[in-house]
């Protein structure tokens, strides 16, 4: 089969590989229909994750259709369409007991990491995968769900609402800022509207992208460019800051953007995979009462999330801007790492 595999920082190539084969009893074998670029995917090849060996085939996202499944799968069949959560996960374990997936016992390679696809194990840009505790792992795509709403499932939905939203909790009434609109920032802001906040800003130095965060729910728009961005976002507010201050960035500065403009007893939620340390000024802060999370999704909010993109109450199909064919992945590569001069959101390459 062919696969997209990491060849080092900098260094990828779409090549014929072996095809992945059961190793356990609860184990499917995928055939991918659709897959699609993370931005975690892009810190892999900038050797952000030194984890992650040589020869990997990368991606953590797909929808695909069943052609063997383990002698333990009992719920799934041959011909099954599914979604692929990006976190594999037993189900049975103390952590998986608790909804945190993320942190499942028994995956491969590194023990207590669920997201293994693409970092552990070989991932979901390949025309076949082998995904583990598959029974816990897929889910069914609905009727009349498209590629372009179901790969969003796989890990952008997921982490933005659980890292996003609901570690920020977000509540009625909120002004809820939004530091980064690309694909996980905008299922920040979208998600967020779920729990009825008066307020979403998002906080992004494109424009473009500005633009764009109004059609999935932000309220008001503020250009990070500008010199007096933290003054517009103040006024916004009642001059005390907002409420939830979500990082979907991954930089030093966007993370002390966040804990800028938070009010005291508010919330900052960190999404963005971060590839340096970020200065964290708790000489100034202490004294705030603000709470900061951050965290790997567990996407123990999947089968939620799939019946409102199922029933059209949220528009996922949307962030899908440039579609590919399989053999066309290195160019979906470029136009995914330059998305600003692309004017890209998520690729759907299939």
């Amino acid at each position: 089969m062919k696969a997209l595999v990491y060849k080092g920082p900098g260094q990828k190539s779409w090549e014929e590989v072996p095809d992945p084969k059961i190793q356990e009893s609860t184990d499917v074998i995928v055939k991918m229909v659709a897959t699609t670029i993370c931005g975690t995917d892009l810190h892999i090849l900038k050797g952000d994750v030194p984890e992650v060996q040589i020869g990997r085939i990368l991606g953590h996202e797909g929808i695909g259709e069943i052609t063997e499944v383990g002698d333990g799968v009992t719920q799934l069949s041959v011909g099954d369409r599914v979604i692929l959560s990006c976190v594999s996960s037993c189900g049975r374990c103390s952590n998986c007991r608790q909804g945190l997936y993320s942190h499942c016992l028994a995956p491969e390679g590194t023990p207590g990491i669920g997201w293994i696809f693409g970092y552990m194990i070989d991932g979901t840009q390949a025309e076949y995968v082998r995904v583990p505790f598959a029974e816990n792992s897929v889910y069914k795509v609905p009727s009349g769900m498209t590629d372009a709403e179901g790969i969003l499932l796989s890990d952008i939905l997921p982490t933005g609402f659980e890292i996003g939203v609901q570690y920020g909790h977000v509540n009625p009434g909120d002004v809820v800022a939004v530091i980064g609109s690309g694909p996980v920032g905008l299922s920040a802001v979208m998600t967020s509207r779920l729990y009825g906040p008066s307020k979403v800003i998002a906080i992004d130095v494109d424009n473009a992208r500005l633009t764009r965060a109004k059609d999935f729910g932000a309220t008001n728009t503020v250009n990070s460019g500008d010199a007096d961005w933290k003054e517009q976002v103040m006024a916004l507010t009642d001059g005390q800051g907002v409420d939830v201050a979500i990082e979907a960035v991954g930089l030093p500065e966007t993370f002390t953007m966040a804990t800028l403009i938070v009010r005291p007893g508010g919330s900052v939620a960190n999404i963005g995979v971060h590839g340096k340390p970020a200065q964290l000024a708790l000489n100034e802060l202490w004294i705030k009462n603000i709470d900061i999370s951050m965290g790997l999704v567990n996407t123990n909010t999947l089968g939620m999330l799939l019946k409102l993109v199922a029933e059209h109450k949220l528009p996922a199909e949307k962030f899908v801007t440039h579609e590919f064919s399989f053999d066309q992945v290195l160019e979906a590569y470029d136009v995914f790492a330059n998305a600003a001069k692309h004017d890209a959101l998520k690729v759907l390459i299939h």
